[in-house]
């Protein structure tokens, strides 16, 4: 984990210009958002699910250092007073808060660019259409049917009661189309068939979803020191969560329903899934 981690940071130091380069004030907000913090869940799966189909290392570099820019504009935006207004991310000051709100918006935008530069660029894996597949994917999972679509329907919420299918629904978009398209895009540089990518979906909506229980428990649960953003923001804010619809008890069952879950959806993999099944451990037992 520590391996692959480090290895991702060096990948988007590479890939992330250097703020000596024209605009340096934009350079520098995209590194500051992007570099030296965050537990790069999402490049580890990428890394566990191409290592299921023996994936090379350097395909796998840019399908994690893509969809962790992805991840890093969608936080920059995230946090803007527009949308959460958060001072806090990663234990040092929001991108708005470190240099201007103007600046963090055009980071964020530059930061999703160079997400599809980095995953277009020619000769990735050795079959060009199933790496355009990818490209496909990776919009479909930022967009109004992914990850922005789910932050609409956040922010739509705000203040309401919804159902549990509701929660559930926001949740598939707004974090775990990422998470999805993390595991598919390492599977995909691995050349797994229809089948196997349907089974590997299967198991990275069970872990989206799990991703965001457990991070409404510790929103609730932990304090800020710990989390490195502000802790309580979500029911300051009123918005609906697992913990503030189901309760701390049940919001905690149905993680665990989930990791059985997305367990059980890699049985067929063998011990070649070994280390997704250490990372869907690794999300339930996180305590930031």
């Amino acid at each position: 984990m520590h391996a692959i981690q480090a290895r991702t940071e060096t990948a988007l130091d590479q890939r992330l210009p250097g703020k000596n380069i024209v605009p340096g004030k934009l350079h520098d907000a995209m590194r500051y958002a992007t570099l030296g913090g965050g537990k790069r869940v999402r490049p580890l799966l990428a890394h566990a699910a191409g290592s299921i189909f023996d994936a090379p290392d350097t395909a796998l570099d840019a399908a994690a250092c893509a969809v962790e820019l992805i991840h890093a504009y969608s936080l920059v935006h995230d946090d803007l007073p527009c949308m959460d207004d958060d001072s806090l991310r990663r234990g040092k000051p929001t991108v708005h808060v470190e240099f201007d709100e103007a600046t963090a918006m055009l980071a964020g935008d530059a930061l999703q660019s160079l997400a599809f530069h980095v995953i277009a660029a020619p000769g990735l894996i050795a079959d060009a259409a199933r790496q355009v597949r990818m490209i496909e994917l990776l919009a479909q999972a930022s967009g109004s049917r992914g990850m922005a679509g789910g932050q609409a329907f956040d922010l739509d919420s705000v203040g309401k009661q919804i159902a549990l299918s509701e929660l559930e629904f926001m949740h598939i978009h707004k974090t775990g189309a990422l998470i999805r398209a993390a595991v598919l895009l390492g599977a995909h540089c691995g050349n797994a068939d229809d089948a196997e990518l349907g089974r590997l979906a299967h198991y990275a909506n069970r872990i989206g979803l799990l991703f965001q229980i457990v991070d409404d428990i510790l929103d609730s649960e932990a304090d800020t020191a710990t989390l490195g953003k502000t802790a309580g923001k979500d029911e300051a804010n009123n918005k609906p969560t697992y913990a503030s619809l189901l309760g701390l008890t049940q919001a905690k069952s149905l993680a665990a329903e989930m990791c059985a879950e997305a367990h059980a959806a890699l049985d067929e993999f063998g011990p070649q899934a070994r280390r997704l099944h250490e990372l869907t451990d690794f999300i339930v037992a996180r305590t930031f």
